[in-house]
Parts: C-alpha cells; structure tokens; sequence
C-alpha cells in the first residue's frame, strides 16, 4: 500500500519540466495513424501534434458532428485535415463497422492510439451488449478494435522500420487505487455485484485491464514487430470530468489538474519517439517518462486471463452476428 502511495504521488506531484513536447515529434510523412476519441481533450491535442507533424490521421470518434468540428477547427490552424470514423465504442457492432470503413481507406497503420474513454459514469449506464459502460468503452471496445486493425498492422510492420508500428494505451493512476488485485469478473456485467462496486471502482478496475491487455498484446505480438505500451497521461483538465458532480471533486481537481496540451506529451512520445520504440511492455507517467506499474497490473496470470474473457466475449458476439468482420 505505502508503494502504491509513493507510486501516485510520484505521478501526480512534483512532475519535472518535460523534456520531450508536441514539437520533438519527428515527421510523421506517409505515416497512418488512429487516435480514439480524437474529437475532444487530450485526443484532440494528440491529433493535432500529428497532423502538424505530417501524418495521415483518422479520428475515431462517436459523435460525428463534434467530430467534424473538431477537425474544422484543426483545419483552421494548420491548414490539415484530419478523416473521421464513427466509432462507438460502447456497441461493438459499431466498433466492428469502424475497422471495416478503416481497412476499405487504407492498407497499412502505423500507430493505433487506444485513447477514448470514459470515467465515473452512471451506475446504470451499460453498453449496447450490457456491459458496464466503463469497462465496455475503456476496455472491450478497444480491445475489439485492436484486434480487428492486428492484421493490418502486422503486415506494416514487415517493411516498416523496426519498433515503429505501436499501439499505445492510455491508462490511469486509477488502476493502483483498485481495491481488488485482479478483475472482478461478476461486476462486468448487469446485476447486483457491480452495483455494489460502485462507479469510481469500475472506472479504476476498466484502467487496470487496459494495462493488463497492453502487457499482453506485448507478449503476443512482440515477434511480429509491434510495440505495445501503456501510459498514465497525468491529471489532465478534459472533458474526461464532465461527470463529476461532486463540489468537494471538482474543486480538488482545480488545483491537481494541468492544461489538457499536456495530457498528450507522454502518449506522442509512445506512440512516435525513435527511443519508445524500446519499450514494449513498459509503462510511462507524465511527462514521458518510463515508469512502474502496480504488481497487479504487471501480473502476467491477471493478463492472460483478462484476454481471454475478452476474446470469449468478442467471439460469442461474432457468432451471434456473424456478417464478415
């Protein structure tokens, strides 16, 4: 417990002067990328350090009118323009779709940036199969995603420089206040036990999966030339908050949030340094730095065990809707 706290305030406090920003991304010319949630926050700073640096970007996101005027107001900036996919990423149909309209555009993709999310939502909100909201969008969703767009990034890779193909998670600090060392897999769904969890739990459990799928998409894919990494962003000023209520909350989020330009740094630095290109499997804490993972997130039984569900789950919905993916 002391290290967890240590681990937090390390990561929260005291943070040094960044020695890596938006402008230390390297030209990104004839490089396709994806940010999730691009429209809005810390995706949308992510998208506009990509297209400043060259890069064709999709923003993947569920509202298409926020969208379009997020990649107006790009446009507006720096003359580039970003694509938008729908994706909602609590409807895996929706997700299913996105990846096909993705692979129908373009035949290679050299950074998936897993970003989107929500946080501290309604204990009553579910995803479109009955998930819970935050363990659908953070956790399945993506997890669907990714494994619809692996073939493509796998056949980039074959000619695309060592390390530089990468799929870069975006985690939380969260995961180390989860109160469980592992997955409470009968809050995942309707009922009782995740009501009892309540809401602020399942958003840090949905963070601690999301690093333990990165984990494992490391091991799984490492021999076929991709770089998984997760990462804590920092306490980011974000549309991320828009569900908290609380005064006591929001007023404590004052004074620890840092201006949502800063969420990007650690994620632009997995997703595009040379150097990053090293560290699969690794974690990093703001601002671009490696860091250390709680035990629980790092446990590789936790890992393969939460890929697995996920698997089971996005297999049992493909054969239940089984038009071409």
């Amino acid at each position: 417990m002391f290290w967890k706290i240590g681990q937090l305030w390390k990561q929260s406090f005291f943070i040094p002067k960044p020695k890596f920003t938006a402008d230390d991304v390297p030209d990104l010319s004839g490089k396709v990328v994806i940010v999730t949630g691009g429209n809005t926050g810390i995706g949308k700073e992510t998208v506009k350090a990509l297209l400043r640096k060259n890069a064709t970007v999709y923003m993947a996101a569920r509202s298409k009118s926020k969208a379009d005027a997020a990649i107006a107001d790009l446009e507006s900036q720096l003359g580039k323009k970003a694509h938008f996919i729908e994706l909602d990423l609590a409807d895996l149909a929706s997700v299913r779709k996105a990846a096909q309209t993705f692979k129908s555009q373009e035949n290679s993709l050299n950074i998936l940036f897993n970003n989107g999310g929500v946080m501290f939502t309604d204990i009553k909100d579910v995803t479109k199969q009955g998930y819970d909201l935050q363990f659908g969008v953070n956790v399945l969703g993506h997890f669907y995603f990714t494994k619809l767009l692996l073939p493509t990034m796998q056949e980039t890779a074959k000619t695309a420089p060592p390390g530089s193909v990468r799929v870069v998670t975006t985690s939380s600090s969260a995961a180390f206040l989860y109160q469980n060392k592992d997955i409470d897999y009968t809050t995942l769904k309707e009922g009782e036990t995740r009501t009892k969890l309540g809401s602020h739990n399942l958003y840090a459990q949905s963070k601690l999966a999301s690093s333990l799928v990165s984990t494992e998409l490391a091991r799984r894919y490492a021999a076929e030339g991709i770089v998984s990494i997760s990462v804590n962003p920092g306490n980011i000023s974000s549309d991320l908050q828009r569900n908290i209520t609380s005064f006591a909350f929001r007023t404590l989020n004052k004074i620890m949030l840092h201006p949502t330009p800063f969420g990007a740094i650690t994620q632009l630095y997995a997703g595009t340094s040379p150097e990053a290109g090293e560290l699969n499997g690794k974690f990093l804490i703001p601002w671009a730095r490696l860091g250390q993972h709680s035990k629980d997130c790092n446990n590789p039984e936790s890992a393969q065990r939460v890929w697995e569900y996920l698997e089971s789950q996005v297999n049992a919905f493909e054969e239940g809707n089984p038009e071409s993916a």
